[in-house]
């Protein structure tokens, strides 16, 4: 699964894509833009790092984000959701995670991300617990994940 056949299937589909990132810092859209034609179907890319810029740009509530934090499949959600609002792309993409080797806790370890994927009226969030203690490594594995994720999707 590359980012080369996700390039040839949303040309070919004639899809658009649009994401929000936070602990991946744009890596998804650097990804997404470095092959020739990539303006083809790539509208949008926020690196939404943090709470305030979710809460400002993405309108995520910032209730949510006191609540469930911004590392928690709600935000996710919420992240997704509002970006297909302000993007009209026919696939968004929402990344909230920790990437270390700071900012874990108990409940929220280091690898712990969430992707959320919206396309059409499906919404999927997906929780995922990267082994890597890793920075660069799990942003990495959240990119390669994602493109999966849409790669099953399309």
């Amino acid at each position: 699964m590359t980012i080369q056949l996700l390039h040839k299937k949303l040309i070919k589909k004639k899809l658009t894509i649009s994401v929000a990132e936070s602990c991946t810092g744009g890596l998804l859209a650097h990804n997404l833009t470095k092959l020739t034609s990539s303006s083809k179907y790539f509208q949008m890319g926020l690196t939404t790092y943090s709470n305030q810029a979710k809460i400002k740009i993405l309108k995520v509530n910032k209730n949510i984000i006191k609540k469930y934090g911004a590392v928690s499949k709600e935000c996710c959600k919420s992240m997704v959701q509002n970006l297909s609002k302000i993007s009209k792309s026919k696939i968004n993409v929402s990344i909230t995670g920790i990437a270390g080797p700071g900012g874990a806790s108990k409940n929220k370890p280091v690898g712990l991300v969430y992707i959320g994927i919206k396309k059409g009226k499906t919404v999927l969030i997906k929780e995922n617990k990267f082994k890597s203690k890793n920075r660069n490594s799990i942003q990495k594995s959240t990119v390669r994940k994602v493109i999966k994720i849409i790669l099953n999707l399309i």
